[in-house]
């Protein structure tokens, strides 16, 4: 093995006869290392949009959902949930009451999502960082208010600066449908509208929040009645705190209730997430795959160029094994060459962005720089597939480096 590579670091480095030789590997190990940055820079700004997301979705969904097993609404025992926000981890406990509803406003209507969320929501939710218009408040005085995403706000032309209400209207659960007074069975209510958020388009696009309160009298249920109680965890709990906390919950409050995390409560999208990247990386392991063929080529040539040196190391006893082996490892030394010069480039050009932020983003977002994260298992899996794609190619023209010379 030693002197397999040995010999294919003297055909790397050293003068061929053959200039384009030279030429074409020299292609083949940039191209492996733009390639390999690319993946790399990619990955990690998808992460760091990845995290964006996540992070704007946490104003909205909580790190666990309380959900009945049957049924859409439950009355929270105190016994149970006071000992759930008596754990540590736990930082804040709030009740929801949510449901589908009919909206109208100014003339204009449509379905939409209304989550009624009682004062400690109010109080300590971060969705007021996703405010972009108005302010996130749900009281002012006697007046109830009600916090809209700005996809329903521009479509129905909702404006905290208004003072047209937002009228919400819901079948009644407690009256027959009478049939000669059809609205004598709707029941409805008034919020002003105080501020319009952006998390994401799905959420953006239908969802309300209002006082719980308002809710209850809407759908004409107890004021101890909810559809969900949101726990949100501290900042500084580890991973194995919030399995071990996920899997208390669900002991102690057994069959009757679901405790979802942000996943279960989201898990379409996630999903998706998780695909699009799959998909990403799969296609710039694609764009390796092709970039690899320059070293087929390489190698091809030079396999040419040295016939006579195989027949001299065959004449001095070595194996075609030993030589197959020289020019594997003469193609997957330039592949790995480009590998390494793609790290120190994408790992540099990333960490540079992630403290510096020097590529801006275009227009209002957000975040002014384009966010981006680092992973060390996309490091990792990067170092894996571009190794095996590079000694994969360098194999296939070594093959015929084993055949014997023609008389």
């Amino acid at each position: 093995m030693k002197l397999a590579t040995f010999i294919a670091g003297r055909y790397l480095f050293a003068k061929k006869s053959h200039n384009v030789i030279n030429i074409i590997s020299a292609i083949s190990a940039i191209g492996m290392a733009i390639g390999t940055a690319a993946i790399i820079i990619i990955l990690s700004v998808y992460n760091g949009f990845d995290a964006l997301i996540k992070s704007m979705m946490s104003n909205v969904e909580p790190d666990f959902l309380v959900v009945p097993s049957t049924g859409k609404t439950f009355v929270p025992e105190e016994k149970t949930f006071d000992w759930i926000y008596e754990q540590p981890e736990v930082k804040s406990m709030c009740c929801v009451l949510q449901e589908q509803v009919f909206i109208s406003y100014d003339g204009k209507q449509r379905l939409a999502k209304a989550k009624g969320v009682d004062w400690i929501y109010e109080g300590e939710s971060t969705l007021g960082s996703c405010i972009r218009k108005g302010e996130f408040k749900l009281h002012k005085g006697d007046i109830p208010l009600a916090a809209v995403g700005v996809g329903m706000a521009y479509e129905m032309g909702i404006d905290p600066a208004f003072l047209s209400p937002i009228e919400i209207y819901f079948p009644t659960r407690t009256r027959k449908l009478s049939m000669s007074n059809p609205a004598a069975s709707i029941e409805s209510i008034r919020v002003w509208p105080s501020g319009i958020f952006s998390v994401n388009a799905d959420i953006d696009e239908d969802l309300m929040i209002l006082p719980i309160e308002k809710m209850h009298e809407l759908l004409e249920y107890d004021s101890n009645v909810v559809s969900g109680v949101e726990v949100r965890l501290t900042d500084d709990i580890s991973r194995r705190d919030f399995r071990k906390l996920h899997k208390k919950m669900s002991e102690v409050l057994g069959t009757e209730y679901i405790v979802k995390d942000r996943y279960q409560q989201n898990e379409s999208l996630y999903k998706m997430m998780k695909y699009e990247k799959a998909a990403i990386f799969m296609i710039l392991i694609f764009v390796v795959i092709i970039i690899a063929f320059n070293i087929f080529g390489s190698l091809s040539m030079l396999i040419i160029e040295k016939k006579s040196d195989i027949q001299t190391l065959r004449s001095l006893g070595a194996t075609d094994s030993l030589i197959k082996k020289i020019f594997v490892l003469e193609g997957w030394l330039i592949s790995l060459s480009g590998l390494v010069a793609g790290l120190v480039l994408g790992i540099g050009f990333s960490l540079l962005q992630q403290h510096l932020g020097f590529i801006k983003m275009p227009g209002h977002f957000v975040v002014q720089a384009y966010p981006i994260i680092l992973s060390w298992s996309d490091i990792l899996l990067t170092i894996v597939g571009v190794a095996v794609i590079g000694y994969v190619i360098a194999t296939i023209p070594a093959l015929s480096s084993r055949q014997p010379q023609s008389r």
